[in-house]
């Protein structure tokens, strides 16, 4: 009997779907996911900026008080480890065999990871604007004409790491293993990226080292959009950000393409 293949569009749809519902029905997952952020900002972000102002500070800052610095840099760090950890799902998949049934279901594995990828990014753009909307509040100055440029850059960079975070739950055969990898690989891209460390003012070979970042570019496009202060211009970090999401997509689809799912 011949095996009919499910479209292309289908496919995605119907695991993006999937991953975001199941994003939202783990609502432990949910809570921590919002646990974090809320604590950078609130206990680093409104605790230090009673002490961490003045000229130097702003200067340091390229023009911006320290809240409105880490305001969006928190937001963007949502973004970052939700969509980046999200890779931990196909691990989990795999142990259940739900993987397996994904495998032998009528649509292709590029279609698969591609739903993936955009699921787990819709998830971790839920967060970022929950965030930013909160954070809102807290800012001295917020370009509101920037908020749907705000969006698009959320969305991208959640592509970006989801489909790196995705290549790699799809190489590694164990949720320990992800996870020690995710925080080693993880924590320095946050820090080098400016998200809560300003680059501004940094040494050259850092601010060299930090455009090695794909998330270095997020967090440069979002304080241009709703800041209007930024290391590169707005084009280059939408350019890098739109080259990186297809050329690590085309990576995960390949690295999924050869998963084995152990029987």
């Amino acid at each position: 009997m011949a095996r009919h293949e499910a479209s292309f569009f289908t496919a995605v749809s119907t695991m993006c779907y999937r991953q975001v519902k199941c994003f939202l029905r783990m609502r432990s997952r949910v809570i921590m996911s919002f646990v974090r952020p809320f604590m950078w900002l609130f206990f680093f972000g409104v605790g230090w900026a009673a002490s961490i102002r003045g000229d130097f500070v702003r200067t340091s800052l390229g023009g911006m008080s320290f809240m409105d610095f880490m305001a969006v840099g928190v937001t963007m760090m949502a973004v970052f480890f939700t969509s980046f950890f999200a890779g931990s799902s196909v691990i989990w998949d795999r142990e259940f065999g739900l993987l397996k049934e994904t495998f032998v279901s009528p649509a292709s594995r590029k279609a698969i990871i591609l739903g993936r990828a955009l699921g787990d990014s819709f998830a971790a753009m839920i967060q970022g604007t929950v965030t930013f909307a909160v954070a809102m509040l807290l800012m001295e100055h917020v370009n509101m004409a920037g908020i749907p440029m705000l969006i698009l850059v959320m969305l991208l960079t959640s592509i970006v790491h989801a489909s790196m975070g995705s290549a790699l739950g799809s190489l590694v055969n164990s949720v320990e293993a992800f996870q020690l990898i995710n925080m080693t690989v993880a924590m320095p891209m946050l820090f080098l990226s400016g998200a809560v460390v300003p680059l501004y003012t940094a040494p050259t070979w850092m601010r060299t080292l930090s455009l090695l970042i794909p998330l270095t570019y997020g967090v440069d496009a979002a304080r241009a959009s709703v800041s209007g202060v930024s290391m590169l211009p707005l084009w280059l970090d939408l350019t890098v950000l739109v080259g990186l999401a297809a050329l690590l997509v085309a990576v995960s689809a390949k690295v999924f393409e050869r998963a084995t799912v152990s029987v």
